[in-house]
């Protein structure tokens, strides 16, 4: 499920996130800095060995609150254009789960961008990241991710 508006792209997707190509979705002619947020798996979460994560989502609404998210980063930060994609299903250690990309005619704004979005994007989407260990599994909400 992906959507394009104005300059900004917004996608969740199964298959495997390429950095590069969502980063470079968004260079326009006048900006100087685009700054990219790879989120990924990691093997260890407060000491517990994790095997693999599960993300599962309410497709329609996520897309509808990216969105939402990244028209009031525009409000908020001096930036040109987003680009957002979230992978779900099973995820491998090391694998990328999230991708934010922002562009801005200054570094400072893109970062600050960056850092808002990834935030807000774990406290009000619905997306839920399930960790599996080896001696259990727990499901991890909101800004806890």
């Amino acid at each position: 499920m992906e959507k394009t508006f104005g300059k900004n792209y917004i996608a969740l997707t199964t298959s495997p996130i390429d950095l590069g190509k969502i980063a470079r979705r968004i260079t326009p002619e006048n900006c100087g800095a685009i700054v990219t947020l790879d989120g990924f798996v990691r093997r260890f979460t407060n000491g517990r060995e994790t095997l693999y994560l599960v993300y599962e989502a309410y497709e329609s609404m996520a897309i509808k609150e990216i969105e939402r998210l990244v028209r009031q980063a525009h409000e908020k930060f001096f930036i040109e254009a987003v680009s957002i994609v979230h992978r779900l299903g099973k995820l491998e250690i090391g694998e990328t789960s999230v991708v934010i990309s922002v562009a801005a005619p200054h570094r400072k704004a893109a970062f600050e961008a960056c850092e808002w979005l990834i935030k807000e994007l774990k406290r009000t989407v619905p997306i839920w990241k399930k960790e599996v260990y080896e001696d259990g599994e727990v499901w991890i909400e909101g800004d806890r991710q």
